[in-house]
């Protein structure tokens, strides 16, 4: 939270109806502030300070408020207010927030928004979670081909408080079909009687309302635009997605991946407000998977009892042997993982991905393998007992070269197999492919163990 210590100055103005300073607070600072102050706040004192503002105002400062703070909000007031603070949203932010809500709050309050309103709502909550459609706004500027750029430029001073943005103005024609877009920018440095036909830009680069929202995210990242334009099966522009929404989805795919390979359930709310049983529901769960898939390692040892026993030394050399394996499975699950998630790489380059692996996991044995062959060649003979030391390195550096090698296959081609089969890539986890390698490695261990010193 932005300094605490304003929150008591706040609570007092608040408590005196200080109605200037109030209005100085919501009017003059920036939105994304207020909204910090009002975190500290009850519902009571958020709504008596917004009320210092203008309904524009009050609803450009709710969309900086945490998804939490805006259902306690609208459970703290009434419908007829909040509907006139919906209305007054940016389309995307007020979709965004009736998804929050429960279907019965969203069905009182719809009724009392103005009929276009209401279907823009209706229209946008139609599209599937996570696609084009559920992150777009309506709220974009178009004009006709054929009007000059003195005219546009008036046209726009018309319509640019009711746009989310106008640095892009997007080109249609009678029946709305995108056939090109000019920047502002283009704009302002064209002669006034030009004709936008004559300047705007025709290869524009759009993307489907039912396309997915990563998709959206690493096109506009590519063409580095401050927008895309979503279009219909036709060809008609239905929206655009900004460049604000996109790194807000960024966060929510990066931080789904990175709870996903370290074995946790993704969870919507900020660490500290989650519930300690939802924390406990997820990350037992995962847990409590890998820990009965681990217990198969007790029965691969238990295999293997004969050779353990004769030769104790190799016991010693277990942990070294199955870490190496669980550590480059895990490094090569990351590294595939992310370079599918920025599209790098898809399940149908697997062979690539295959070859790619297999040399780097040979050159990583090899390199691991000479430093685990000179460690054992200096185990103490009073460990050694009966076996040859050098053929006990030899056992160590082949074993470590062979599970290092195993252990990057695995972590490589695992992501691939689960986006092929339709499961999130990042649940081949790095606890995941660690305890698969670990079972795997122990057998890989003691079969080159049982044939060099046991023949």
């Amino acid at each position: 939270m932005l300094n605490p210590l304003l929150l008591p100055e706040i609570r007092t103005m608040l408590a005196q109806d200080d109605q200037q300073g109030l209005t100085e607070i919501v009017t003059e600072l920036h939105a994304a502030t207020v909204a910090e102050f009002g975190e500290g706040l009850t519902v009571e004192e958020t709504w008596a300070l917004l009320r210092h503002a203008d309904v524009a105002r009050q609803a450009e400062i709710f969309a900086f408020f945490p998804e939490e703070k805006q259902v306690e909000l609208v459970d703290g007031v009434g419908r007829e207010r909040m509907s006139r603070l919906l209305e007054a949203m940016s389309h995307d932010d007020r979709v965004d927030l009736l998804q929050l809500l429960d279907e019965e709050v969203v069905e009182s309050l719809l009724p009392l928004v103005a009929k276009a309103d209401r279907e823009d709502i209706r229209r946008l909550l139609s599209y599937p979670e996570h696609s084009a459609g559920s992150v777009m706004t309506t709220d974009y500027a178009t004009l006709p081909p054929d009007v000059t750029v003195q005219e546009s430029i008036n046209r726009l001073r018309q319509q640019a408080s009711q746009k989310e943005t106008i640095y892009y103005i997007y080109v249609v024609d009678a029946e709305r079909h995108l056939i090109g877009f000019v920047s502002l920018r283009d704009l302002i440095l064209a002669k006034p009687n030009s004709l936008v036909e004559d300047i705007m830009q025709e290869d524009v680069v759009s993307v489907r309302a039912d396309q997915d929202q990563e998709d959206v995210a690493r096109t506009l990242a590519k063409y580095d635009f401050i927008a895309m334009p979503v279009v219909d099966e036709q060809g008609r522009i239905i929206g655009i997605v900004t460049h604000d929404d996109v790194l807000d989805v960024l966060v929510e795919e990066a931080t789904e991946d990175a709870l996903h390979m370290g074995g946790v359930g993704a969870m919507e709310e900020n660490y500290l407000d989650v519930p300690f049983t939802t924390v406990w529901r997820k990350r037992s769960m995962w847990l409590s998977c890998l820990f009965v898939a681990e217990l198969f390692t007790f029965t691969a040892l238990a295999q293997y009892e004969d050779a353990i026993s004769s030769i104790i030394a190799l016991s010693l050399f277990v942990p070294l042997c199955i870490s190496t394996g669980g550590n480059s499975g895990s490094q090569a699950a990351t590294l595939i993982t992310r370079a599918m998630a920025l599209g790098q790489i898809t399940p149908g380059q697997w062979w690539r991905v295959l070859r790619h692996e297999l040399l780097m996991g040979l050159a990583l044995g090899l390199t691991l393998g000479v430093i685990g062959f000179v460690r054992a060649s200096l185990t103490p003979a009073s460990v050694l007992g009966d076996a040859d030391r050098w053929v006990l390195a030899l056992v160590i550096g082949q074993s470590v070269a062979s599970i290092c090698l195993w252990g990057t296959l695995v972590g490589s081609m695992l992501p691939l197999v689960f986006e092929k089969l339709g499961f999130d890539p990042g649940y081949a986890s790095s606890p995941f492919v660690a305890t698969f390698v670990d079972v795997t490695g122990i057998v890989i261990y003691f079969t080159i163990a049982k044939t060099l010193l046991l023949g």
